[in-house]
């Protein structure tokens, strides 16, 4: 084996016998640069493993094995236009083999980053430099798959060439900032939006006071505005607010905020549950002082999850970092010693609540259409339009609010604008949904949904 150095550059020629009987490891890092691994050594460096196809492809008995470790900055080399993220320690690692190009490996090629704990929200990613990308070149994933350890992230691909690790920020500060501006927007336009729908379906509930189906549905989209109204409140007061303030303030605001969410949530719940017993369970039945009880389900139950993750303290100031460590904005969320929180009261709720307004969705369509089929709703217009309901509350309460699960990775920029857009205009929607739908026909809609409610027998709870 043959080193050698010079500044920013560090090579390891090998000579490699065709018959190798055992996989090749080398070790390298960015100080140390390559050199050949024991099987028994163990430590932080990073690894290489080559295997044995490739030496035994080749047509003459000793190949040239030649592996390089580069320092980027130094050297001024693998340069992307409009690269956002970070080249792993600024370390890039060449690897060829003889004189021809190597690639179609059916036992890929395996390297080793290791890297301590990354910062929350990045996205490590095995590339490759392709000259043929751009007109300079840039950065590529094609034929490398990525595997994040918890000590390191290994990169198998299927060719040799110039690998690196990049580590992709899920936010970059100009992004963070259009999106922020887009955000705040939105929420203005959602804000008066909301209070035009509320004053809306409080008209509509006193003018048609006698339609108790017609003013649950009103009642209940009453309370998932206002939720929605409490919720785009909170963020623009958490946004112009979090900078500057105390400990206890922003535990108090993180709080709120996630109260707000976990309302909004619930709400959608709620209105699925609502229309499964509409159409789906027990139709034509009544509860005593129904929409109090939603009221103390919708409003209580986030309460008290709030309150036992305040207990723990899982709130107070929550920054989102460049790859430097810059801080692009300050939110008062829950902290990230706590994310478990989130994924548990956010995330996996929304998961639930979703998968279950999916169901209803598919139930309640289905049964729209054997009431269509068997002549019950007379006419296809009343039909499209029951059919519309359920499809606008899905759609319009679950479907923009799914984006999130998208927006991770490399290619989730576009994702967090879409996702941004349309829940800061989710009220927008919901306020033309109501007025096409419930104005100035309400009537006929009142009366198709009664129609449907006395075809099935009426039962009477007392609770």
């Amino acid at each position: 084996a043959l080193r050698s150095r010079v500044a920013g550059l560090k090579v390891l020629l090998l000579n490699i016998s065709r018959t190798v009987t055992h996989d090749v490891l080398i070790t390298f890092s960015p100080r140390e640069g390559p050199r050949m691994l024991n099987t028994t050594e163990k430590g932080k460096a990073g690894k290489i493993q080559l295997p044995r196809e490739i030496f035994r492809s080749l047509s003459s008995q000793t190949a040239r094995v030649v592996v390089t470790v580069l320092n980027v900055q130094q050297l001024g080399m693998f340069e992307e236009i409009n690269q956002t993220g970070q080249v792993l320690d600024d370390t890039v690692v060449g690897i060829t083999v003889g004189e021809t190009s190597i690639s179609g490996l059916q036992d890929p090629v395996q390297l080793t980053f290791t890297h301590g704990q990354l910062l929350h929200g990045v996205t490590p990613q095995c590339v490759f430099w392709d000259a043929s990308k751009g007109q300079a070149g840039g950065w590529s994933s094609s034929g490398c798959v990525t595997q994040t350890r918890d000590k390191g992230t290994v990169c198998s691909c299927d060719h040799l060439t110039f690998f690196t690790l990049l580590l992709n920020p899920a936010l970059n500060r100009s992004t963070a900032q259009a999106l922020m501006v887009v955000a705040t927007a939105g929420c203005g336009v959602a804000i008066a939006f909301s209070i035009f729908i509320i004053a809306f379906c409080i008209f509509l509930r006193w003018r048609f006071r006698s339609e108790e189906t017609l003013r649950i549905n009103l009642g209940l989209h009453v309370n998932l505005m206002g939720s929605m109204l409490l919720l785009n409140l909170a963020f623009l007061l958490n946004s112009g607010l979090s900078g500057g303030t105390q400990l206890g303030t922003c535990k108090v605001l993180g709080g709120l905020t996630h109260y707000c969410l976990l309302c909004c949530f619930t709400w959608m719940a709620l209105e699925g549950c609502h229309f499964y017993l509409l159409f789906v369970k027990v139709l034509g039945t009544y509860i005593h002082h129904y929409l109090a009880k939603l009221c103390l389900i919708g409003w209580g139950f986030p309460a008290l999850v709030v309150g036992v993750a305040g207990v723990i303290g899982s709130y107070g100031e929550y920054s989102i970092q460049t790859m430097e460590h810059q801080v692009i904005a300050h939110l008062c969320w829950i902290t990230s010693r706590h994310l478990l929180v989130h994924y548990i009261t956010n995330c996996g709720y929304f998961s639930l609540i979703f998968l279950f307004n999916m169901a209803v969705f598919g139930v309640v369509t289905q049964k729209s259409c054997c009431l269509q089929g068997t002549g019950t709703v007379q006419g296809d217009r009343n039909a499209w339009k029951v059919a519309l309901v359920v499809m606008g509350l899905f759609c319009l309460l679950g479907a923009t609010w799914a984006l999130a699960f998208f927006t991770h990775g490399t290619s989730s920029e576009p994702v967090l604008y879409l996702f941004t857009i349309l829940n800061s205009l989710q009220g927008f929607f919901i306020f033309i949904w109501l007025v096409v739908l419930y104005y100035p026909k309400t009537k006929e809609i009142a009366g198709s949904l009664s129609h449907i409610i006395r075809h099935d027998k009426t039962t009477t709870v007392s609770q």
